[in-house]
């Protein structure tokens, strides 16, 4: 994604997001009939695919003159995409305020302070426990974000609204991993936060062979995209899974199904990352391989699946995913 490729000196830390490695995870695979590539988003500047849609959001809104030189930023977050905007709207001038929950892991909050965001944390309805940020939440996050908008006079960088969260990974994620995988990639799957990943790989993927089949994970008791009752809005799975029944940015044309994943199966697949294969990340990550996994033991044997590692686990050292 770097923008200036004539130079090998980046101009600054935004320059340096995109572009992520990818790796195959062939010791965990090993047993199996089939590949698991992983794209290594947690190693941006700000340890997650996040920083890419900042950077999308930002540039598509200086681009079409929605964000004025010096206005104020504004977006809810469950953490990775207030880092990235941090990042972007630090070295681009222009102020940001963070609206975060207080069910989220507390390095997020104090990750953002540093990089210069005022950070606002929003308590949780009274029956949630820290670490279950459930679709009440963040719509408790929803109504003070949108307080301070009107407040600020602020540009609100709405990542599941703004066509730049997909747009980001329509025009580089996909692309680059179409690229580095030698255009061989038969399954795709991503665990819905905003919905953002999922559908610019998803659509990318489509465009270029509609034969590859395209999965949105869902957390098990909070499959609320694929159409069930809600049983369990709360759970340990950060940054997605709010058992909203829509997603603008999905295109239900560009997907093949819904899948669900158990916490227990997103943490243990997450250890097992780090222990394996040297990979330190969160738990939607550890989701992603999980149902990754399932793939080719079940309807997916001898496919290559590919799966976006998407922040890093030191976001989440004060949880029980590390113990």
């Amino acid at each position: 994604m770097n923008r200036n490729p004539s130079s090998s000196v980046l101009t600054s830390a935004v320059e340096a997001i995109g572009d992520s490695k990818m790796v195959e995870l062939s010791r965990m695979t090993q047993n199996e009939d089939g590949r698991i590539l992983a794209k290594l988003e947690f190693l941006n500047p700000g340890f997650s695919k996040k920083d890419r849609v900042a950077r999308q959001i930002i540039e598509d809104a200086e681009a079409d003159g929605s964000l004025k030189p010096g206005q104020t930023v504004v977006e809810l977050t469950s953490g990775n995409t207030g880092t990235g905007l941090a990042i972007v709207c630090g070295v681009k001038g222009y102020p940001f305020i963070a609206v975060m929950s207080k069910g989220n892991s507390i390095e997020r909050a104090r990750m953002m302070r540093a990089l210069g965001a005022e950070t606002v944390l929003v308590d949780q309805l009274p029956d949630s426990l820290p670490g279950q940020v459930s679709g009440g939440d963040l719509d408790r996050v929803e109504h003070v974000t949108r307080q301070l908008v009107l407040e600020r006079n602020a540009f609100r960088a709405d990542q599941f609204q703004l066509a730049g969260s997909m747009r980001a990974h329509y025009l580089h994620t996909g692309p680059e991993a179409l690229r580095q995988s030698g255009q061989k990639l038969n399954v795709f799957c991503d665990f819905a936060g905003s919905g953002g990943s999922f559908a610019g790989c998803a659509a990318a993927f489509k465009e270029f062979d509609p034969a590859i089949q395209c999965y949105v994970i869902e957390p098990e008791g909070a499959e609320a995209l694929s159409g069930k009752d809600v049983s369990r809005p709360q759970h340990r799975i950060q940054g997605g899974g709010y058992s909203k029944s829509h997603l603008p940015l999905l295109d239900e044309k560009n997907i093949d199904g819904y899948l669900a994943v158990t916490e227990e199966e997103a943490m243990t697949t997450a250890r097992l990352l780090a222990k394996e294969e040297g990979l330190f990340t969160g738990f939607s990550s550890g989701a992603n391989v999980a149902v990754a996994l399932r793939l080719l033991r079940t309807t997916c044997r001898g496919k290559i699946i590919l799966v976006l590692l998407n922040d890093s686990g030191l976001k989440y050292l004060s949880t029980d995913l590390w113990p």
